[in-house]
């Protein structure tokens, strides 16, 4: 291991030995490759390790910081990338966890691999991209439950409002028609409550004739 005398030594002479980062991940959306998580890794840590240098990630107020730690001298850098989640789930989580890290050992080790992904993605027709930002999110999961609940409380076939909405199941709903749906549901539990008050009232008209 070379010793250096400080995090700035040791990362002058780790650029000076980083190798080419291949392009090992494809991304099928574009067809085409770029370099992942693991590709920076194996070029950056082994060669950051050599130099007395520990590498490490871990989540600070909603960003992932990526550090590099001179063992002997104790001094570091570190870089701070906010986690853009864009599901809420872990694998939301996950996806934007990786690519914080990516982003953190490119920043700090200064490599600069070609990334055939963003340049896709940067170069998409500006039609689809914004038809892709326009697409609304679901509704949530609190929303599809009151919405199950409404349903089968008024009595209201779900199939009848799943064709207005051109939807196949009320999850995949988007989020700006919940209020119209409860609107729906409500309005034709209405009609349906008319629709019986006048069918007693022909059925007492119709008695009461019998009886006269």
């Amino acid at each position: 291991m070379t010793e250096h005398k400080n995090i700035y030594a040791a990362l002058a002479a780790a650029q000076g030995e980083f190798g080419k980062v291949t392009k090992g991940a494809t991304n099928p959306a574009f067809k085409s490759r770029y370099a992942d998580l693991a590709d920076v890794a194996s070029v950056v840590i082994p060669v950051m390790n050599a130099h007395g240098c520990a590498v490490l990630h871990y989540i600070v107020d909603g960003a992932m910081r990526t550090e590099f730690v001179h063992a002997a001298s104790e001094s570091k850098v570190s870089c701070d990338v906010p986690l853009i989640v864009d599901k809420q789930n872990m694998q939301g989580m996950k996806s934007a966890t990786t690519y914080a890290k990516r982003i953190g050992l490119e920043s700090l080790s200064g490599i600069a691999p070609e990334d055939d992904d963003g340049n896709a993605a940067a170069s998409a027709p500006p039609r689809q991209q914004a038809k892709r930002e326009e697409t609304p999110p679901a509704i949530s999961e609190a929303q599809l439950t009151e919405l199950e609940v409404l349903f089968t409380h008024l009595s209201v076939p779900v199939a009848e409002f799943l064709k207005v909405a051109k939807v196949a199941s009320l999850k995949e709903l988007p989020a700006p028609w919940f209020n119209r749906a409860k609107k729906w549901v409500n309005d034709k539990a209405a009609e349906k409550r008319a629709a019986q008050d006048n069918a007693l009232a022909d059925d007492a008209a119709f008695l009461a004739g019998d009886a006269a």
